[in-house]
């Protein structure tokens, strides 16, 4: 069945599926989480999980579009873009949709909480496009994942919300985190990548220690730093 004749339930249920839903929810969770830690009205912890939300939907969806024709080449399925369930201009719309959204929501948490997610945002999405399949992988995962705490410690209500800045140690283990998530989301597709010439840092990583001691030594990392972000949150706080 081509996309077309799919019909208007299809194609949502589609764009959501190339949206990477699952990290767009988590992640979407773990900073409302946060932002009820640091002692939020529930009303702006949901201003939060919303933005974050589509924020991370812009980027799973531009993610797709970058990879469809790789994708489509090695017949990977589960990939709308890549099977032909949806067609490319039909995903950049939704795209630009999503970012009309992802501005207004974005500046309600207040002028500078919102410019720093929406420049996360970018910086995902150049890493989307560049450094990809260099060394220099993680630099814009640390970069996106390293503004996150200034998102949530300056935010507020409003456009006028106007909070305190990130501490540096949260700040410093948010971008760590970062590079955890960038080796743990590359593990499952170290194969290809190597067959495809990249040469990201899980793969450089991965060829030197293996994909299965790698693993688990990322799993460990992440744990130790999602923990080490907790205490920092309980004893340092969030903010300066």
């Amino acid at each position: 069945m081509s996309p077309a004749a799919a019909g208007p339930i299809a194609t949502p249920v589609r764009l959501v599926r190339a949206a990477h839903p699952l990290q767009a929810l988590v992640t979407a969770l773990v900073l409302a989480g946060v932002a009820t830690a640091a002692g939020r009205p529930l009303r702006e912890v949901g201003l939060v999980a919303a933005t974050v939300l589509v924020g991370q939907a812009v980027i799973g969806l531009h993610n797709d579009l970058v990879d469809r024709r790789r994708d489509a080449a090695r017949g990977t399925t589960g990939k709308p873009l890549a099977t032909g369930d949806l067609e490319p201009g039909t995903v950049w719309f939704a795209v630009a949709c999503a970012v009309l959204l992802l501005v207004p929501l974005s500046l309600a948490n207040g002028l500078t909480a919102g410019s720093a997610y929406l420049i996360s945002v970018a910086v995902a999405l150049l890493g989307n496009v560049l450094l990809r399949g260099s060394a220099l992988s993680w630099l814009p995962w640390a970069a996106s994942y390293g503004l996150l705490p200034a998102f949530v410690s300056y935010g507020g209500w409003g456009g006028a919300a106007d909070g305190d800045p990130p501490t540096v140690v949260v700040t410093v283990l948010a971008a760590l985190l970062g590079v955890a998530v960038h080796v743990l989301l590359a593990l499952p597709g170290l194969v290809a990548d190597n067959e495809d010439g990249l040469r990201h840092l899980p793969l450089r990583i991965a060829l030197r220690t293996g994909a299965p001691r790698l693993l688990w030594i990322t799993i460990a990392v992440t744990v130790f730093l999602v923990a080490s972000l907790v205490v920092a949150g309980l004893t340092t706080g969030l903010s300066q």
